[in-house]
C-alpha cells in the first residue's frame, strides 16, 4: 500500500491534482481512496457529494470520503468525558452536553491523521491519495504525532505507570476514583494511537506530492517547504507545476506570460533535481468533474500539449524509485582521521541564515527557518560534546568530539 500526500502552496490547485491524482491510479486497476477535509472544493472537483460516514464511489475503483473533524472531535470529547465522569464529579465540575460543544482549533489535524491510519488499517485500498492543507501546515501535521508523544512522555512519563496497579487499592481505602488512573489510561490510548499514526507516516511507501503554479517566487516559496519537509525525514515524490499554457502563442501577451512560466520551471527543475517534476496544462477552465478530471489526464484536445504535460498519469505510470528504509540521519565515524563522530542531516533547501542548533541533555533541536524537530541522540552521541556543526551542499553536519570521562578506554 501507498499513501500520496497531495500539498503545496496556496491557490495552486492542490485538491484538482489530488482528485487527477487518485482517478490517476485507478485508470491504473487500483484500489483508491480519496480523503479530504475541505467541503465544497472536493464535490465541485469530483462532481458528486461525499459523504462524511462512509467512502463515496467516483468512478470504478475510486472512492471519496470527506473527513468530518467537527464530529469526531465531539464524539472523542464525550468519550473522554464519560472515562473521567468520576473524577469530575468529585471536583464538581458539570459535564458538557453534545449540543453545546463546538471544534477547537487542531481537531482537523487529528482528525485527517485518525482516518489515515483507519485506512491503512482496513486493508481496502491499494492508495490512498489525502488532499492536505497548504505546505506549511501539511509541516507541522506531520510532525505532530511525535511532538505530541514527547510531551506525554514527559508530561505522564512510562515508568510512573509501574504504580497504577496499586491505585485501586488506594481508591479503595480512599472511597473515591483515583484521577491520575484515569489521566494515565487516556494517555495510554493516545500513545498507542499516536504510535499507529507515525507507523503510516514513516512508512516507505509513504510519499509527499508537492503542487504548484509557475509563478516568478514559486521555486523560493518550495524551497522552505523542501528543508521543512527534510527536516522531519518526508520524502517528496514529485512536483506537479499547475495550470502551464502553451509555448509559441502569437499573442504578445499569452507569450509573456508563457515565457515567465517557463523560467519558473526551469528554476523549479533546477531546485529539485532529484525529484520528477511534471507539467499540467492550463485547461481554460477548472475541471469539473470524472470526465473532465479525465481531458486533464490526456492533455488538452488536439494534441498541442508536450507528452510530459500529463502530470498526475504520468507521474503515477512513472518507476517507483526504490524506497527508503532506513533513517536519513546516519552517523559516520570519523575518529580515526578527524577524532570526530559525524551526524549527517539531509536539509536540502536549507540555507545558515535560518538554521538553528542546540543541544539539551540527550537531545538535539534543529531549527530550520519556522520549523523545528527535537531528536534523541543515538546512544554512541550522547558520550560525546557537540564540537562543531557545517551546512554545506544541503547537508548539515553535526560533529560531536568524544567525552574521555565517559567514552569506554578500549575504544
Amino acid at each position: 500500500m501507498r499513501t500520496l500526500l497531495v500539498t503545496g502552496t496556496g491557490g495552486a490547485g492542490r485538491t484538482t491534482l489530488a482528485a487527477a491524482t487518485a482517478l490517476a491510479d485507478a485508470r491504473r486497476g487500483a484500489r483508491v481512496l480519496l480523503l479530504t477535509t475541505e467541503s465544497g472544493a472536493p464535490e465541485a472537483v469530483l462532481g458528486t457529494p461525499l459523504g462524511a460516514a462512509a467512502p463515496t464511489e467516483i468512478a470504478p475503483r475510486l472512492h471519496a470520503r470527506r473527513i468530518d473533524s467537527a464530529d469526531r472531535f465531539r464524539q472523542e470529547f464525550l468519550a473522554f468525558q464519560e472515562r473521567v465522569g468520576a473524577a469530575l464529579d468529585m471536583f464538581g465540575a458539570a459535564p458538557l452536553d453534545e449540543d453545546e460543544l463546538t471544534e477547537l482549533p487542531g481537531s482537523e489535524a487529528f482528525a485527517l491523521l485518525h482516518a489515515l491510519r483507519a485506512a491503512h488499517a482496513s486493508g481496502d485500498w491499494d492508495t490512498v491519495v489525502v488532499d492536505m492543507p497548504p505546505a506549511a501546515e501539511t509541516i507541522r501535521q506531520l510532525a505532530l504525532p511525535a511532538q505530541v508523544r514527547r510531551y506525554l512522555r514527559r508530561l505522564l512519563p512510562p515508568e510512573r505507570q509501574a504504580a497504577r496497579a496499586l491505585r485501586p487499592v488506594l481508591a479503595q481505602l480512599a472511597g473515591v476514583p483515583m484521577p491520575a488512573q484515569k489521566l494515565y489510561e487516556a494517555a495510554e490510548r493516545w500513545e498507542h494511537e499516536l504510535a499507529a499514526v507515525q507507523r503510516v507516516i514513516d512508512d516507505p511507501g509513504t510519499a509527499v506530492r508537492l503542487v504548484t503554479e509557475a509563478g516568478p517566487v514559486a521555486a523560493a516559496n518550495l524551497r522552505t517547504v523542501r528543508a521543512g519537509l527534510a527536516l522531519y525525514g518526508r520524502r517528496v515524490d514529485a512536483v506537479l507545476v499547475n495550470r502551464l499554457l502553451p509555448t509559441g502563442s502569437a499573442d504578445p501577451f499569452l507569450a509573456a506570460l508563457s515565457g515567465s512560466q517557463q523560467t519558473a520551471l526551469k528554476a523549479l527543475r533546477d531546485e529539485f533535481p532529484e525529484v520528477p517534476v511534471h507539467e499540467v496544462p492550463h485547461l481554460g477552465r477548472d475541471p469539473r468533474g470524472v470526465d473532465e478530471l479525465d481531458a486533464l489526464l490526456d492533455g488538452p484536445a488536439g494534441g498541442t500539449a508536450p507528452a510530459a504535460a500529463t502530470a498526475p498519469a504520468a507521474a503515477a505510470a512513472a518507476p517507483r524509485p526504490p524506497l527508503p528504509d532506513t533513517d536519513p540521519w546516519t552517523v559516520e565515524d570519523r575518529r580515526a582521521t578527524d577524532g570526530v563522530l559525524l551526524w549527517r542531516v539531509p536539509l536540502p533547501g536549507a540555507d545558515r541564515e535560518g538554521l538553528g542548533l542546540v543541544r539539551r541533555g540527550d537531545e538535539i533541536v534543529v531549527t530550520v527557518g519556522r520549523f523545528r524537530r527535537i531528536r534523541t541522540l543515538p546512544s554512541a552521541l550522547r558520550r560525546c560534546t557537540v564540537s562543531g556543526a557545517g551546512l554545506r551542499d544541503g547537508v548539515l553536519d553535526i560533529r560531536f568530539t568524544p567525552d574521555p570521562g565517559l567514552w569506554p578506554k578500549d575504544h
